[in-house]
């Protein structure tokens, strides 16, 4: 395996459009850690697939011909590709006290440590996730969503080559390092954890991918958009693309939850059941019920709550006034983008309760990208509300307060209800299986995990998709299972 790894051709092997070939520095560090990336995917990739031929994209190219190109392939043969959104011509940094100077193509020495700690703490997150649904393909409840799981996994792997191709490309012997380092941590290892809390979590049932994918990977959406800002111009042209593909996996999240919710709706209403908290008579039509759905809605968003950090931080006002990660959609806002004066409320706890403060918009500029993802979630939770209410059933999803279920920030050691009311220690402890999913429901949804392999056929937990995949038919063979 060693001699191919090392004949192989980037060209095309690996998609790129960086001159791979060209830089014989970069593709030799390349070379060496290839094997290593090998190994790691199937050690921690989709456990007993590996040999299957899923119906995967393939990006190829930016261009709209070339960007996703779908066929049957072994997942450990996929293309990881190396791939930057064009360079916009004559573009000027867009924000922090380097704005209106001609971005950078090399990395700045005086940021070079704070700028290698973007690219390593966004990479790490990319191997994680694999890491943490590596068993599910086994309870896939359709050909549909396996490959979608596939789908996913593979891109998460794209998306660690692209941030390893910055840290070998730009960083030297430490970014080799960073790059061999993110392939020892583990997901949820006591020794090696991957270093963001939300990817440490388990994800042991589809329901818990769904909301991943809806709440963690939108988490990576308003990240990738900061860092699409990015005064370092690699940066910024390999973030704008892998925006690009996670566009997908929030798909995938978003229409997991509604055809859940569809499915438990549709089923109720045949039994004739019109209240949604009768959960022992809705469970036993086989459905997920609609409370146990909000008990993982609030633990999937606070976790991701969490990967925003303290909402007043003098590390972020470092990052945002260098010039290197802004806020989303930087370029629409109405100020001066450099922030020495503007002011921004934050939700602080402040003698004995949870109050709007004005603080420096410099040091909140974590609390600014959070409110933007919390308004992006809160979209998302009306159209599952619509479905609801389509059906007929008198139930509403909704998002828990800030302050609910919080271990990084202002609220941390706190205990709050969804609601955002401040109680004691007992009474959190009386009532949290209200709030959060119990080991109960953690049983009850687990014993719905069977899978269902049979082209067009759906898990009686889960309604089919309106549209297949690449326009594919409803009986679409998405995965030919390995013998």
């Amino acid at each position: 395996m060693t001699d191919d790894i090392i004949n192989v051709d980037y060209r095309e092997k690996i998609p790129n459009n960086v001159n791979l070939t060209e830089d014989r520095r970069v593709l030799k560090a390349l070379e060496g850690w290839h094997p290593g990336y090998l190994d790691w995917w199937n050690d921690m990739g989709p456990e007993g697939f590996q040999e299957s031929l899923v119906y995967l994209r393939t990006a190829v190219s930016v261009d709209p011909k070339g960007w996703a190109k779908f066929d049957y392939i072994k997942m450990p043969e996929y293309r990881w590709g190396i791939l930057l959104a064009p360079p916009e011509e004559n573009r000027k940094i867009p924000f922090g006290v380097h704005l209106g100077d001609p971005v950078w193509q090399e990395v700045p020495g005086e940021y070079r440590a704070m700028l290698r700690r973007l690219v390593v703490i966004q990479g790490d997150t990319e191997p994680a996730s694999v890491e943490q649904q590596r068993h599910l393909g086994k309870t896939a409840p359709s050909l549909y969503d396996l490959r979608n799981l596939f789908q996913i996994n593979v891109e998460e792997g794209r998306h660690l080559w692209a941030m390893v191709y910055l840290l070998h490309k730009y960083f030297g012997r430490d970014g080799r390092d960073e790059a061999d380092d993110m392939l020892r941590r583990r997901s949820g290892s006591k020794d090696a954890p991957r270093m963001l809390g939300a990817f440490n979590e388990a994800t042991p049932d589809w329901l818990s991918l769904f909301m991943f994918t809806f709440f963690t990977d939108r988490d990576g959406k308003m990240q990738l958009e900061s860092l699409a800002q990015s005064g370092f111009d690699p940066l910024s042209r390999t973030c704008r693309f892998m925006l690009t593909e996670e566009a997908h996996h929030m798909f995938v999240g978003e229409t997991g939850i509604g055809r859940i919710v569809q499915r438990t709706c549709e089923a109720m209403k045949a039994a004739g059941i019109e209240d949604p908290n009768a959960i022992d008579k809705v469970r036993a039509l086989g459905v997920i019920d609609l409370p146990t759905i909000q008990k993982k809605l609030n633990l999937h968003y606070t976790l991701s709550l969490d990967l925003f950090g303290s909402e007043v931080s003098t590390n972020a006002a470092n990052v945002f006034n260098a010039s290197l990660k802004g806020r989303f959609r930087e370029t629409s806002i109405d100020d001066d983008h450099k922030l020495e004066h503007d002011i921004y409320p934050v939700l602080k706890f402040v003698d004995g309760a949870i109050k709007l403060v004005d603080e420096p918009a410099l040091t909140a500029v974590n609390m600014r990208l959070r409110d933007d993802y919390t308004r992006d979630c809160a979209k998302g939770i009306e159209r599952f509300n619509k479905i609801i209410e389509r059906l007929g059933v008198d139930f509403r999803l909704a998002l828990p307060h800030v302050a609910f279920h919080r271990d990084i920030g202002e609220f941390k050691g706190l205990q709050a209800t969804p609601s955002g009311v401040l109680i004691d220690e007992s009474a959190w402890a009386r009532e949290k299986d209200k709030w959060l999913p119990s080991l109960a429901d953690g049983e009850f949804i687990a014993s719905l995990m069977k899978p269902v392999s049979e082209p067009g056929q759906f898990a009686s937990w889960i309604a089919p998709p309106k549209v297949g995949i690449d326009n594919r038919p409803g009986d679409f063979e998405y995965v030919k299972l390995a013998a």
